[in-house]
């Protein structure tokens, strides 16, 4: 029985300290929105919960707010990564020449190929 009271009060204890946090990102997200854009945009002034309405939508459109690459995470660079380290050097050349042949070989005269990074 111990073991859930502790359960409970850690939920509790990390929604609240959701909650508030989301509600000073919101305050800070509309005061710098108020102190910026009217003075250099001549925009409109936007409320408290206005702002929290640009988090969500900045969340939509640009993906995670905890700082992670866009939609897809760092997985899709590892899968790259693995798949590049078991392929073959002919392998390697053909996928190279596909990429050249989609996205134009933009090397300097003389310039060695590089692989994609990992």
């Amino acid at each position: 029985m111990r073991g859930r009271v502790s359960w409970v009060a850690k939920g509790t204890a990390f929604a609240v300290m959701a909650v508030g946090f989301l509600a000073v990102f919101g305050w800070v997200v509309m005061s710098l929105w108020n102190w910026l854009v009217p003075a250099l945009f001549h925009g409109p002034v936007v409320e408290y919960w206005q702002a929290l309405g640009l988090l969500v939508l900045s969340r939509i459109l640009f993906g995670s707010l905890r700082g992670r690459g866009g939609w897809h995470g760092h997985w899709r660079s590892r899968m790259w990564g693995e798949r590049w380290a078991n392929l073959t050097p002919e392998e390697r050349e053909r996928l190279r020449e596909q990429f050249r042949g989609r996205c134009g070989d933009h090397r300097r005269e003389g310039e060695a190929p590089q692989p994609p990074p990992m």
